[in-house]
């Protein structure tokens, strides 16, 4: 913080402080080690054998110590802490690839923001209720989806298509957006209902995505306005971004102690001018994947506008994030697609969030037109 004093007295700068809290530090230590301890290279085998994509032990983990809900209000049963917390607590879950719905927190968060008073908040802070966001249609923008509501005499009905909603098949409710007349609402939807159809996508990743069919759907109206949306929106979009730093961190990782052991012509590969480069462009990288991220995350916790930071934390993690995986597997060689060596993992899931929710060019299409209207 810059502070001046009156112009008789000399103008000081005072330290910044840019650590994260007491707190922050502990949501982060604590999913290290749940996530360290769950999603081991060994566990991911298993589950790709037995073909499970959503692993309900890490799950528990997470919901049993308090993390899954540590943005939530107290007195839901969450953690009274603010966005970064939980984007924090992602960045880990990209860390160790681990195959549990990243976005589950953020939908919640949607829920107690705009619905605080509903009673399936208690069971989205522990995990017992899976809320996924779905807020993709093909060629549309969430601000302005197809998919409709209408109201009825009790409540609300939709009607539409979302696509590569994470963890379709086994989320217990969907919030998502729809138009609703001239206005634009969050709709909540429960995937138990007779008229809600889903059909599993693959995915490069394998992740668990799906496409959801809504039939007249029985809905409950949380957020009343396109404003609703875009808040979710961004929050999503930032989440993936701070996925994005714990993936490409530990692709770096694994690298340089690859290219440190590695040794051609009696010397570690790592030492090699064009090796090093190249190692130095990715932590490069990597270090703006994880600023841009913070800042993003960081500025949406204190409630500040971030339009633009969201899409350039994205952008980063697209354009940036594609470089390092790229960087990562051709300095592994024939290691960087063995399957049972770990890097693989971290090359396909950072293709995955190379282009959910938008790629490095509809960021900079956003970018630029918050430019041109003088709103960056």
């Amino acid at each position: 913080m810059l502070k001046c004093a009156p112009r008789s007295e000399e103008c000081h700068t005072a330290q910044v402080d840019f650590s994260l809290s007491e707190q922050e530090q502990a949501v982060a230590e604590l999913s290290r080690q749940i996530l360290g301890d769950q999603s081991t290279p060994d566990r991911h085998r298993q589950l790709e054998a037995d073909g499970v994509t959503h692993d309900d032990q890490a799950w528990r983990a997470l919901g049993e110590a308090g993390l899954v809900g540590v943005s939530l209000p107290e007195d839901c049963g969450g953690g009274g802490l603010g966005f970064l917390a939980t984007c924090l607590m992602l960045e880990e879950m990209g860390r160790t690839t681990a195959r549990v719905p990243l976005l589950a927190p953020v939908g919640a968060m949607a829920m107690a923001e705009f619905s605080p008073d509903h009673d399936l908040l208690a069971g989205m802070a522990d995990g017992s209720v899976l809320v996924s966001p779905a807020l993709v249609e093909s060629g549309r923008d969430p601000v302005d989806p197809r998919a409709s509501a209408s109201a009825t005499g009790d409540g609300w009905i939709v009607t539409g298509t979302k696509e590569m909603v994470p963890f379709a098949e086994q989320a217990d409710c969907l919030v998502l957006p729809a138009a609703a007349g001239d206005d634009i609402g969050l709709f909540l939807v429960d995937m138990a209902d007779s008229s809600v159809e889903v059909v599993p996508q693959q995915t490069t990743s394998g992740l668990a995505e799906g496409v959801v069919m809504l039939a007249d759907a029985p809905a409950e109206r949380v957020g009343s306005d396109a404003a609703a949306v875009d808040w979710l929106a961004q929050r999503c979009t930032a989440a993936l971004s701070a996925v994005a730093v714990g993936v490409v961190s530990e692709a770096l990782r694994l690298t340089a102690a690859y290219t440190s052991e590695r040794e051609q012509f009696n010397r570690p590969i790592a030492t090699f001018q064009a090796v090093g480069q190249r190692v130095g462009d990715a932590y490069i990288d990597t270090e703006a994947i994880r600023l841009t991220a913070l800042q993003a995350c960081w500025r949406l916790d204190q409630g500040l506008e971030a339009a633009t930071e969201v899409a350039v934390a994205k952008y980063w993690a697209a354009d940036g994030g594609q470089r390092v995986a790229n960087a990562a597997q051709h300095l592994h060689g024939g290691m960087g697609v063995d399957r049972d060596y770990p890097l693989w993992r971290y090359y396909v899931w950072a293709k995955h969030l190379e282009l959910s929710l938008g790629g490095a060019t509809a960021q900079l299409l956003r970018i630029g037109d918050a430019l041109a209207a003088g709103t960056a």
